[in-house]
């Protein structure tokens, strides 16, 4: 069964909300799409019943084996996309992401590895968000920037689906310097005014703890590859951490052979 650019645009979303911090619900799928909480219930609907995704405990959306392999395709032809329409066409984030969404549905399998090529199989998109199918990009252990503290000096990682959805944030981001690789010096969090002020460049740049929560810094000092022992969700699936070793059977030391005294004593 095919599935309709509708269906591919909710899947596509809910694997992107997927990629942040926050469980993927009605609401915020909602608000994320700007449709109506009637319509996302009813898409919900029609995506169990064709077996796109399952609900979890507390109404979680989670996609299944066959919804996350059409979002995936998804993603990967929105992201590819996007990197042509910047990194060829000279667009600004902006208007390659909503340029980007008009695209997607319309590309062959066919367009979409020639064009992974002749891009040189980029990890990312212009906003350092992985793409699925491409080689894996250098492994962090990010935190959104709003639980970051005064005095750390962090660098961008990603500029999350969820915050390009909001095209006044992205054109800020892009207008301010926010990109992945910019160094940011925090100095100051203000949780009483909600709001957070980094140093980029010299140039101070404050925006809403809110905004902040949709942009991933991690630390450069922190050596590339580790990972924190946490479990986390991703698109779905739970990743634990690999159970502990358990402890080496404690042998009793068989008992020394008597001697022939000492056989003859206890006769």
């Amino acid at each position: 069964m095919e599935t309709t650019p509708a269906i591919q645009d909710y899947l596509g979303a809910i694997y992107d909300l997927t990629g942040g911090d926050k469980p993927v619900i009605g609401a915020r799928l909602a608000r994320h799409m700007h449709v109506s909480a009637p319509s996302i219930t009813e898409a919900l609907r029609r995506m169990q019943r064709e077996g796109y995704v399952r609900l979890a405990g507390k109404k979680e959306i989670r996609l299944t084996t066959k919804g996350k392999g059409i979002a995936e395709t998804m993603a990967r032809r929105h992201r590819l996309l996007e990197r042509w329409l910047t990194d060829v066409l000279g667009l600004d984030w902006s208007r390659a992401h909503e340029e980007a969404h008009r695209l997607e549905h319309a590309l062959s399998p066919v367009v979409e590895e020639r064009l992974a090529e002749q891009l040189g199989m980029p990890s990312t998109c212009p906003h350092g968000n992985p793409i699925p199918g491409m080689p894996a990009p250098e492994a962090h252990n990010p935190i959104p920037l709003s639980l970051a503290q005064a005095g750390q000096e962090l660098t961008v990682e990603r500029i999350t689906e969820e915050a390009e959805a909001d095209r006044q944030l992205l054109n800020f981001l892009w207008e301010s310097g926010v990109r992945p690789g910019a160094r940011l010096a925090i100095k100051e969090v203000a949780p009483y005014a909600g709001t957070i002020t980094v140093l980029l460049d010299g140039r101070s740049v404050t925006m809403g703890l809110v905004a902040s929560g949709k942009i991933w810094v991690y630390d450069p000092k922190e050596p590339v590859g580790t990972r924190r022992h946490a479990a986390r969700e991703k698109h779905g699936v739970l990743e634990k951490p690999a159970p502990r070793a358990k402890p080496a059977l404690r042998t009793t030391p068989a008992p020394r052979p008597r001697s022939e005294k000492a056989r003859a004593a206890g006769r």
